[in-house]
């Protein structure tokens, strides 16, 4: 309890000691073995109570034996500023954000359901780059059935896998006659209303305090994800 408590809401150590009438080294303690063990969970399975989803490749089997149609996206959290000095402080330099972050990449089914989440990257890696140091590329190949939904992020696996990463279509020259232009926008709109349910996922992951900015050591940032991520599947498994 003091452990989901303390990732909902980032409350200090010393409060919930005070709360729960325990010493604050106490609470660090099981904080650090409780977070552990979570993030060791994976995520659960929609309708199949006690299977876990604990690799990519797991999720895209559970995707082919049920038939389910992914959807991938990746968020960033922003975190402390590296120390001046320490090696590789720039990759986490946010091209988009133009701040320092954690990159997280989440898949969902076409509910907003949480089935994985990779162990973070640098912000600055892109996300296209990011999933396929997972192994993504091996999925689509070993899982040839499988679909997933990207945004335009992800051209380069559209590029590699054709049918299987879909992305949307590319804008239309300015030239084009006004029937491609309003075909390029239909296509667009329909696949963002297909995509929408992983931006819910993510969503379900920012309301947890502790993702909406990292003050803590870098470090333990990883471990935290996954951990919020598996009681969100739990939540959201039966919707």
């Amino acid at each position: 309890m003091v452990t989901l408590i303390h990732l909902r809401h980032d409350l200090p150590h010393a409060v919930l000691g005070l709360l729960f009438g325990v010493d604050r080294s106490t609470v660090t303690r099981a904080v650090g073995q409780i977070r552990a063990l979570l993030a060791e969970r994976g995520c659960a399975v929609p309708d199949r109570p006690g299977i876990r989803l604990r690799t990519v490749e797991d999720v895209f089997a559970y995707a082919q034996a049920e038939g389910v149609e992914l959807r991938l996206d990746a968020t960033e959290i922003q975190v402390r500023r590296p120390r001046a000095g320490r090696g590789g402080r720039r990759a986490f330099v946010s091209g988009k954000k133009k701040q320092n972050t954690m990159k997280a990449t989440v898949v969902a089914d076409h509910r907003g359901r949480t089935l994985w989440t990779d162990a973070m990257r640098p912000g600055r890696m892109h996300d296209a780059t990011a999933v396929r140091t997972e192994g993504i590329d091996s999925c689509f190949r070993n899982f040839p059935q499988v679909e997933v939904l990207l945004d335009d992020g992800y051209l380069g696996l559209r590029r590699d896998h054709p049918g299987k990463a879909i992305t949307p279509l590319r804008k239309t020259n300015k030239s084009a006659l006004p029937e491609f232009h309003e075909r390029w926008k239909h296509h667009r709109h329909a696949h963002s209303l297909d995509r929408i349910t992983v931006e819910h996922a993510l969503a379900d992951h920012k309301r947890w305090k502790q993702l909406m900015r990292w003050t803590h050591r870098s470090e333990n940032l990883p471990a935290t994800y996954q951990a919020i991520a598996g009681p969100v599947s739990d939540r959201t498994a039966n919707i």
